[in-house]
């Protein structure tokens, strides 16, 4: 692996300015729907193929032994990073702070760190491929050049809120695409870790306070539901990740994932608002509409 220079070692003046999102943003328009879980898989996947976050997750993660726990825990903190506010830039914080312990020696005597410089920085360029893959496939809107540049932009901001080096952030989203199709061919690798991911979603167990004779009826109700997030994870996965790890995926299943990626492209925005968005992400928007119209009321107040 390569020696990556940890951001603790950094001096605090040499970091750009970090920012909490709001209104006016792509970030706090979409990332908050809930067609964000469809792709997360995807996202997630690529990171256990990294090979020091593989080491650390492997070691630390709850997601084999509390994977609805560890879901729901993941989902609120991206719910922070955007609509936190103020406190968007505390989460950044407590993660790193979280983070710092979490270290891991591999197999083969290799140290890993998962405050590393590259490892850190890759956890926040797969939400760049989610993102455009979500909009490939869940959208009635495609993204245009424009619109992917601008985005990519404001990945770059969430970037500097969680303190990554500036030397793994390229500078445009024209120099993004070849920069991570490398590291798809060249730096992934297939794990243990990937693998036992894609066989926890596709089979969600039951989480501990649910009694052992209820677990039947807890598989009998799930096992749709893992077998289509594994159905969207897989197809929503670069195809030299499908090659790497052995995953099959038909033109039919293409076909299909297309079909239903247009029936929620055109459903999802038709539903109240308090359904399509996170519980989080809903409260924000709502708060900032409410701080909007008591704006607009002192604006016209006598004088």
């Amino acid at each position: 692996m390569t020696a990556a220079v940890a951001l603790d070692q950094q001096s605090p003046g040499a970091r750009p300015e970090r920012r909490p999102f709001g209104p006016g943003s792509r970030m706090w328009e979409d990332t908050g729907l809930i067609t964000f879980s469809l792709t997360a898989g995807s996202a997630f996947l690529l990171q256990t193929m990294e090979p020091s976050i593989a080491a650390v997750v492997d070691e630390h993660s709850t997601f084999r032994t509390d994977a609805l726990g560890r879901a729901a825990r993941s989902i609120a903190s991206v719910m922070m990073w955007i609509y936190g506010g103020e406190e968007a830039l505390t989460e950044a914080d407590r993660l790193r702070k979280m983070h710092a312990t979490l270290n891991s020696t591999d197999a083969h005597g290799v140290k890993h760190r998962a405050l590393s410089s590259g490892p850190w920085a890759w956890v926040l360029h797969t939400a760049i491929f989610a993102f455009t893959e979500g909009n490939k496939y869940f959208s009635s809107e495609r993204l245009t050049e424009a619109e992917k540049e601008s985005y990519y932009q404001e990945v770059v901001q969430l970037m500097r809120n969680f303190s990554v080096a500036p030397k793994e952030i390229p500078p445009t989203y024209a120099d993004w695409l070849p920069w991570f199709e490398d590291q798809i061919d060249n730096h992934l690798v297939p794990t243990n870790v990937a693998e036992d991911y894609l066989k926890v979603i596709r089979n969600i167990a039951p989480p501990k306070q649910i009694p052992a004779p209820l677990h039947p009826v807890w598989r009998a109700a799930t096992t749709p539901v893992g077998r289509l997030q594994y159905f969207f994870t897989v197809g929503t996965t670069p195809d030299a990740i499908r090659d790497k790890l052995g995953l099959e995926w038909t033109a039919t299943d293409e076909r299909v994932l297309r079909v239903l990626g247009w029936a929620i492209g055109r459903t999802v925005p038709k539903l109240p608002e308090r359904v399509r968005y996170f519980p989080i992400a809903y409260e924000a928007r709502r708060l900032e509409r409410d701080r909007a119209r008591l704006r607009a009321m002192i604006n016209l107040r006598p004088l």
